[in-house]
């Protein structure tokens, strides 16, 4: 009896232990990094962006939840959630931080001196004190800029040639994205002046505040309207699109969602190339490459887009010179 209680305890240890075994063994898996992503805007208007962030970190050998994982941070328009949502990332201490958008870089330097910050922004990174020097950014903070406050003055340039006869542009910009809207307000200002042209300002930093800017343009006897950048304007670019196709209104934005959705143009970097250099650095940073060495990239491909059914329906003529600059032409 003795001898078959034994046994019975040595099945019982056997069988105990094998069943545990698998689960000591996942528990001696090392954790995958971690990047913590961080934006200003809502995923809703993200989607490609992030479909291109994943494919620059699967050229630098990353796959989410395959060798990496990531903690995502979206403040939905409310760029003052940013600094707490940076601070919860350093306490979790991700391996590295992905800041895609101006306003979040800025929560994300304040956040972390040792953390490695990878940006990716349309505003001027030594102009915010973000890096010292594209070429040797120095310390932990690197990423990739847009093509975008420069080309804005491009922007209205291309609106003026379709509208000759208006006198009067609307610029829509964001307060609370200080770096881009400063900026562009800056860079149109002077540009309008060259031009002949009254430049009115607009504010706008909520979905409310943004129809009442479209809702105000004809008051305001403004013939056309160039819409600034920043993570707020590009996540909504399709809802842009279609305000400015029901208020009639001659418009020039940065993507070509806007123009696909029933604006008149666009015109600015190609975002989702920023996205992929992004995430190709990213992934870099996690392989082990220093952030300090990593010059700040500048995606330099800029397109141009416009809808000539849109410009029909606005009773437009689109002159030619201005057809043969397009990369797309909409119908």
């Amino acid at each position: 009896m003795q001898t078959d209680r034994m046994k019975r305890r040595e099945l019982l240890a056997w069988l105990t232990g094998a069943a545990a075994s698998p689960l000591a063994a996942r528990a001696q898996q090392p954790a995958l990094p971690v990047i913590g992503f961080i934006n200003a805007a809502s995923a809703d208007g993200y989607r490609p962006m992030l479909v291109a962030f994943h494919k620059g970190l699967e050229e630098s050998g990353y796959v989410e939840g395959r060798n990496v994982a990531i903690e995502y941070r979206w403040a939905e328009g409310r760029s003052e959630r940013l600094p707490a949502m940076a601070a919860d990332l350093v306490r979790r201490r991700v391996a590295v931080i992905a800041a895609t958008s101006t306003p979040a870089a800025l929560a994300a330097k304040a956040a972390t001196t040792t953390i490695p910050i990878v940006f990716e922004m349309g505003a001027d990174p030594i102009q915010l004190g973000l890096v010292p020097s594209l070429a040797r950014p120095g310390g932990n903070v690197t990423g990739v800029t847009q093509i975008n406050v420069e080309v804005a003055p491009k922007r209205l340039q291309y609106l003026h040639e379709l509208l000759p006869a208006a006198r009067g542009i609307a610029l829509l910009v964001n307060p609370a994205d200080p770096g881009i809207s400063d900026a562009t307000t800056a860079e149109l200002v002077a540009a309008a002046r060259t031009m002949g042209l009254e430049l009115h300002l607009l504010d706008a930093s909520s979905d409310s505040e943004v129809e009442t800017a479209f809702s105000q343009l004809t008051r305001l006897g403004a013939g056309g309207l160039v819409i600034g950048g920043g993570a707020f304007f590009a996540s909504r670019s399709q809802r842009l699109g279609m305000l400015a196709a029901r208020h009639a209104m001659p418009a020039v934005f940065q993507y070509r969602e806007f123009v696909t959705a029933g604006g008149l143009m666009s015109y600015g970097s190609d975002i989702a190339d920023a996205y992929r250099l992004a995430g190709r650095y990213a992934g870099r940073v996690l392989r082990g490459d220093n952030p300090a060495e990593l010059p700040v990239q500048q995606a330099t491909k800029v397109e141009f887009y416009i809808n000539l059914k849109s410009a029909r329906t606005l009773g437009l003529e689109v002159p030619a010179a201005l057809l043969a600059r397009a990369d797309e032409v909409v119908e």
